[in-house]
């Protein structure tokens, strides 16, 4: 009768995830962004396989990526010119630098509002920070952004536009951009997880927030708003950092120095009160998405 050989003196235990109802908090903070960084390779292939899975990793992916937003571009500026009834090429290039980088932070919203929740059986089985789920959403709108600079370069070129160095500081705000988009992933990501309608009322609310950015219009039109208008439009986050990113590329005026901070603080508080609340409630995400 043969006996068992022992290869290996290695004890091997069973491990089990236990999930129930808890109360939430905050975890040590230096442990788990070390962890964070430790598994941002995670986060990484998780957006490389979302677009994979969206096939805009492929040409006619990566076709309509540029597509969409220029078509829209030019459904919008046909709008814009028969309201105002005049033609003016220049805006149109303003149009479409400001639609681009309004998307990327629509992107990162609404993509990263069911980042968590279309992520349920990995949330359950696998133990990593949870706050890297909604990041590699951000990174995916990133990269679908990407494909649109050259298209506006092209448009920049072929109206004579100038080039100038300032130009390069245009990456500070979007930098703001991305950082914010990030705090917003994170919020919404949670309020979807406890309230699953969230994910079907961000389309008018994104839509509200479009019309409220200086996007369909630019700074020459705020100025022949109403007053309050004006002052709800300069209190909308995304007013100074498209501002900001639209006067540099487009050798307007010098952001001033409110553009700089508030572009700055607005990128901050969303995404410190985005991490907060993320991390807060994601031991609780288990239960909620069984």
């Amino acid at each position: 009768m043969s006996t068992p050989t022992r290869t290996d003196d290695r004890e091997f235990n069973p491990v089990y995830h236990s999930y129930g109802a808890h109360k939430a908090g905050l975890p040590p903070f230096v442990p788990y962004f070390k962890e964070l960084w430790h598994r941002r390779g995670f986060a990484a292939e998780l957006s490389k396989a979302t677009m994979r899975g969206a096939n805009s990793t492929t040409f006619f992916g990566q076709a309509w990526l540029i597509l969409n937003p220029l078509l829209m571009s030019g459904i919008y500026y046909l709008l814009v010119t028969i309201i105002r009834n005049r033609h003016d090429p220049t805006f149109f290039t303003h149009l479409m630098l400001a639609l681009f980088a309004f998307t990327l932070i629509q992107t990162s919203v609404s993509t990263g509002a069911t980042s968590v929740t279309g992520s349920g059986k990995l949330v359950m089985n696998t133990a990593f920070p949870r706050l890297l789920i909604p990041l590699s959403a951000v990174r995916t709108a990133f990269f679908r952004f990407l494909p649109t600079l050259p298209v506006y370069l092209i448009a920049h070129i072929a109206l004579g536009l100038p080039w100038h160095p300032r130009m390069l500081l245009s990456f500070y705000f979007l930098a703001c951009i991305v950082v914010f988009g990030m705090g917003l992933a994170a919020i919404f990501a949670t309020m979807q997880v406890y309230f699953r309608d969230t994910s079907s009322f961000l389309p008018y609310f994104l839509r509200l927030w479009l019309y409220l950015s200086p996007v369909l219009w630019n700074y020459e039109m705020l100025s022949q708003m109403d007053r309050i208008i004006q002052t709800i439009v300069q209190l909308n986050p995304a007013y100074h950092m498209l501002t900001g990113l639209t006067d540099l590329v487009q050798n307007g005026p010098m952001p001033g120095p409110v553009t700089w901070i508030a572009s700055a603080a607005w990128a901050l508080a969303a995404v410190v009160v985005g991490f907060l609340f993320f991390m807060s409630r994601e031991r609780d995400f288990a239960v909620r998405l069984v």
